[in-house]
């Protein structure tokens, strides 16, 4: 198993033209093992991480709520911070105000 800075170069390498046995030859592997690092390249792909769920997630239904009835007026985000937090949440305030200036209406000027 090669490290991570010779697999890169073999990819770095191989694209400016250079033969795989030159590579072989500077690297000081055999043919090989250029030729099986050249061709598993194309198929390393990561996938992507799951979403973590928020401590805020089990509000937003009753923050939704709680915007849409107080419409067109606006309810700062400390007066939810506290209702929330009676009802057991355990997040900090910034979480909550990331989630509601997603929600806040743009004013046009």
């Amino acid at each position: 198993m090669l490290t991570q800075d010779t697999s890169v170069t073999i990819k770095v390498l191989y694209p400016q033209g250079m033969a795989i046995k030159a590579i072989a030859r500077e690297l000081g592997i055999s043919k090989n093992t250029v030729k099986k690092y050249l061709k598993n390249s194309s198929q390393t792909q990561y996938a992507q991480r799951p979403k973590r769920p928020s401590k805020l997630d089990p509000f937003k239904p009753y923050l939704n709520q709680r915007i849409e009835s107080a419409a067109p007026d606006w309810i700062p985000a400390t007066v939810l911070f506290d209702e929330i937090l009676a009802q057991g949440y355990t997040g900090k305030i910034r979480i909550l105000c990331s989630y509601l200036s997603a929600l806040k209406p743009q004013q046009i000027s």
